[in-house]
C-alpha cells in the first residue's frame, strides 16, 4: 500500500496519498496526458513525477486487463458445457434428430429472429 506523505512545499499540511490523486485526476479526465495531471496536481499544490503518472496508469491497465479475464473465466464456467469436444457431438445427434445440419441450421435461424 502506497505510503501517505506530507507534500515539503505544503508546510505541515495534512498527508497527501500522491497515487490517490493521481487516480483521481485520472477519474475526472482519462484522456488526459501526464503533463496535464502534474499540472492540474501541481496547482492543488501535490507535486508529482511523471514516473508515478505512468506507473499509476499502467497499474489501472494491468488490474483491467486481469478483471476482464476474470470475466470471460467465469462466463466460460457458467456455459455449461464444460468439455468442447462433448459439446459437438451433442450438436451432431441434434443435427441427425431433425434431419441434418442443413435443417438444423434454419431452425437456429428461425430462433434467432
Amino acid at each position: 500500500m502506497a505510503k501517505t506523505k506530507t507534500d515539503p512545499g505544503a508546510g505541515n499540511g495534512p498527508p497527501v496519498n500522491k497515487s490517490e490523486a493521481v487516480r483521481g485526476v485520472l477519474a475526472q479526465n482519462p484522456k488526459a496526458t501526464s503533463k496535464e495531471i502534474i499540472a492540474q496536481l501541481a496547482d492543488k499544490g501535490v507535486r508529482v513525477a511523471p514516473t508515478m503518472v505512468y506507473y499509476v496508469r499502467s497499474k489501472e491497465k494491468q488490474a483491467n486487463r486481469k478483471a476482464k479475464r476474470d470475466r470471460v473465466a467465469e462466463s466460460s464456467r457458467q456455459s455449461g458445457a464444460k468439455n468442447p469436444v462433448e459439446l459437438v457431438l451433442r450438436v451432431k445427434v441434434l443435427a441427425r434428430e431433425v434431419g441434418g445440419i442443413h435443417h438444423l441450421k434454419q431452425l437456429v435461424d428461425l430462433l434467432a429472429e
